[in-house]
């Protein structure tokens, strides 16, 4: 394959995601119309899990259906690695974002958002996440069983509170016409479906194109394969979750954009960690563990600027991606 060829690829894989994207986030907000929930719970439950499926699939296929000792590290490095990206990187860029949107004129530099359910969000992110390392230091493996109940149950607790909040919808106006259904004031459940599904595998297969073709780019450039895992690998497999935040954050949906990010934190941060405390004897290498802790501290952050001041400060926020950078530094140079 061409460098030609794989930059066509990866702008085919951009454009794939845009459609997949739209089609997806407006299919969702006619869900949660429908069903005449939250835009909390849109955003945190129905497109954070629906944009984690794809990614959520490779740890359970590597520990449970492959073999040999690759079959923990791709596991544990697809359990591990979501959490700390959404926490140290793509909150950083929703803020950078909004910054970016407010010096051109298309919006205020100010996040609107439901702040005290985005506190549920983080410290149930932060009390499942934090088991899960305190299983780090335990050998025991009833220990590790019943920690993957606690979280599963405690995720199952999160779903509850989110759906049983009351529905805040915005105006009729603010939501476009379901582009399957243009004509009807209200589309059937069949319509939405197929819209989003048909979008989240516009999304997957952006995200596999775009692989594609940057492992292509990087090998015929000599890019190191270090860089290739830590930039191009996370960068895919948080695509969807990117791209669907990014549009909602354009479109001044700002409840959507951050609530699909931390929503999809906090599956990340029980489901899948309940899978490697069940398929693995969870035996983490130091680098795993500072992981685990730099999306706990990048999530502490965030939790603590809502604790000080009641809202988040894009400035600030977005400093989080310093620790993405140190890890760069430390897997670089201290490794």
């Amino acid at each position: 394959m061409t460098v030609l060829t794989s930059v066509a690829l990866v702008f085919a894989s951009v454009v794939i995601t845009l459609v997949g994207c739209t089609l997806f986030t407006n299919g969702i907000e006619w869900l949660g119309k429908r069903m005449k929930v939250s835009e909390g719970a849109v955003g945190s439950i129905f497109a954070a899990v629906g944009t984690t499926l794809p990614e959520t699939s490779i740890p359970i296929i590597a520990i449970f259906f492959g073999t040999g000792q690759e079959r923990t590290e791709v596991g544990l490095g697809a359990i591990l690695g979501a959490p700390f990206m959404l926490s140290t990187l793509v909150l950083p860029i929703l803020a950078a974002l909004l910054v970016l949107y407010a010096r051109t004129g298309k919006r205020a530099a100010v996040f609107k958002l439901d702040y005290r359910g985005l506190r549920v969000d983080l410290q149930f992110f932060l009390a499942g996440y934090g088991l899960a390392v305190g299983c780090a230091f335990l050998a025991s493996r009833f220990a590790h069983y019943l920690t993957a109940a606690l979280l599963i149950g405690l995720y199952l607790y999160y779903m509850k509170l989110k759906l049983s909040a009351p529905s805040e919808q915005v105006g009729e106006s603010a939501l476009d016409p379901l582009i399957f259904a243009r004509r009807s004031p209200t589309p059937s459940y069949g319509l939405i479906g197929l819209q989003g599904l048909i979008g989240l595998v516009g999304l997957a297969s952006g995200a596999h194109l775009f692989v594609t073709g940057a492992k292509a780019i990087a090998g015929e450039l000599a890019v190191s394969p270090l860089l290739l895992a830590l930039l191009i690998a996370p960068l895919a497999t948080e695509l969807p979750e990117m791209s669907n935040s990014f549009l909602w954050l354009y479109r001044r949906k700002d409840r959507l954009a951050v609530g699909n990010v931390t929503g999809a934190m906090v599956f990340q941060g029980t489901f899948p960690v309940s899978v490697g405390l069940i398929g693995t004897e969870w035996v983490l290498a130091p680098s795993a563990l500072l992981t685990m802790g730099l999306a706990l501290v990048g999530a502490g952050v965030s939790l603590g600027q809502l604790l000080w001041g009641g809202y988040w400060r894009p400035w600030l926020l977005g400093g989080g991606a310093l620790l993405y950078l140190g890890y760069t530094l430390y897997l670089f140079y201290g490794s």
